[in-house]
């Protein structure tokens, strides 16, 4: 079987410093406490970041204006403007 090169690996649909907007997950079980709402925020991780773990559902977290974070589906979440030269990571904003 031959091997994937680079150019060939699905690319994740969002890069960290990406500004994103979408609706938050809430897990079935604590849906009884939390409800899920709607969120605009700067991509801080795609992904569990482990092998195989989003395999059924892949995850996006975003850091909000105040500083929390949310979590939510990489289907309900849709790109607002893409990171700007490069990495756009949350570093970017320390200090300020």
């Amino acid at each position: 079987m031959p091997q994937r090169t680079p150019q060939e690996e699905p690319r994740p649909p969002f890069q960290l410093g990406d500004h994103v907007r979408g609706i938050s997950y809430v897990a079935p079980e604590r849906l009884r406490w939390e409800r899920p709402e709607s969120f605009e925020g700067v991509v801080v991780q795609v992904g569990s970041g482990w092998a195989g773990v989003d395999a059924e559902q892949a995850y996006v977290w975003s850091r909000l204006e105040d500083h929390t974070e949310r979590k939510s589906l990489v289907t309900e979440t849709q790109l607002v403007r893409r990171a700007q030269g490069g990495h756009g990571g949350p570093h970017r904003h320390q200090g300020r």
